[in-house]
C-alpha cells in the first residue's frame, strides 16, 4: 500500500479521542478502516497489533501510578489467550473461503459494535448498580470470583481476536460488576495490562495468516502516538460526557448498519 495522509489523520483522530475519553481505539479504528475500503480481516489484523503497541505506553504509565491489579490480569489472560489462539485455529481452518470469513467478521463486528456503544453509554450507571450490590456473597467469594474472571477473559479472547473490539469498553465494563470495590482507575489500568498480550498474540495470528498491512499500521501509529499525547493532556479539559455519548450513538449506527 501506498502513503496515504488519510491512515496519519485517522491515526491522530482516534489516538486523540482515546486520550480523551478512554473509549476504546479499536472500536472507532476497524470502522475507519472498513470505510476506507480496507478488506475486514486486513483492518482486524492491522488494528489488533495498532491498539497493542499504543497500549504499551498506558501500561508503562499506569504501572509507574500503581493502577495495575496482575493477578486480575493474570485470571484474565489465563482465560483469553488461549480463547485466542483456539479462535484464530478456526479462522485459519476456513481461511480458503476468504468471503465467508469477511462476512463473520462483519457481522461480529456490528454486534461488538451495539454492545459496546451500550457499554458506553451506560458505563456510569452500571459503575453505580454494581457498587450497591458490592457487599454481596457473590463478590465476596473469591473463588467465584476467580472463575468469573477467567470466563470474562474467554469472551474477550474470543470477540477481540475476531473483532478487534471489546478490550476497551466492554472489558473495563464487565470487570466493573466483578471488582465493584476496586476504584476505577486501577479498573481501567488493568484492563490496559490485559489487553497488550491479548491484542499481540491476536495481532501476530492474523499477520501469520496474511491479514496484516505493515505500511498502513505504520501509518496510523504516525498519527497516533501524538493524538494519544494531545488528548491526555486534555483529558479532563473538555466536557467528557458529550463526547462519551456522541461516540456511543455513532457506534451504535455503524454497527446497526453492519448486522442489519
Amino acid at each position: 500500500m501506498d502513503f496515504q495522509f488519510g491512515f496519519v489523520v485517522a491515526g491522530l483522530v482516534v489516538g486523540f479521542v482515546v486520550g480523551l475519553t478512554g473509549v476504546g481505539g479499536g472500536s472507532l479504528m476497524t470502522p475507519i478502516l472498513l470505510w476506507f475500503g480496507i478488506p475486514p480481516t486486513t483492518a482486524v489484523g492491522t488494528d489488533l497489533l495498532y491498539a497493542g503497541y499504543t497500549k504499551m505506553a498506558g501500561v508503562f504509565v499506569h504501572h509507574k501510578k500503581k493502577n495495575i491489579n496482575w493477578k486480575i490480569t493474570g485470571y484474565l489472560s489465563l482465560g483469553s489467550i488461549p480463547a485466542s489462539l483456539l479462535t484464530l485455529w478456526i479462522l485459519d481452518s476456513i481461511k480458503t473461503d476468504i468471503s465467508a470469513i469477511n462476512a463473520i467478521i462483519k457481522y461480529s463486528l456490528g454486534w461488538a459494535l451495539l454492545f459496546t456503544s451500550i457499554a458506553v453509554l451506560f458505563k456510569k450507571k452500571l459503575l453505580v448498580f454494581s457498587q450497591k450490590h458490592a457487599g454481596d456473597k457473590f463478590h465476596s467469594e473469591s473463588k467465584t470470583q476467580n472463575v468469573l474472571t477467567i470466563a470474562i477473559g474467554i469472551m474477550l479472547g474470543a470477540t477481540v481476536t475476531l473483532t478487534s473490539i471489546g478490550a476497551g469498553a466492554l472489558g473495563t465494563v464487565t470487570l466493573f460488576f466483578l471488582y465493584p470495590l476496586l476504584p476505577t482507575p486501577k479498573l481501567v489500568g488493568t484492563e490496559i495490562a490485559h489487553a497488550v498480550p491479548l491484542t499481540l498474540v491476536a495481532g501476530l495470528g492474523h499477520a501469520t495468516m496474511g491479514n496484516l498491512d505493515y505500511v498502513l499500521l505504520g501509518q496510523l501509529l504516525m498519527g497516533s502516538l501524538p493524538g494519544i499525547y494531545i488528548g491526555s493532556m486534555l483529558s479532563g479539559k473538555v466536557p467528557d460526557l458529550y463526547l462519551r455519548n456522541a461516540i456511543a450513538i455513532m457506534l451504535f449506527f455503524v454497527g446497526y448498519n453492519l448486522v442489519f
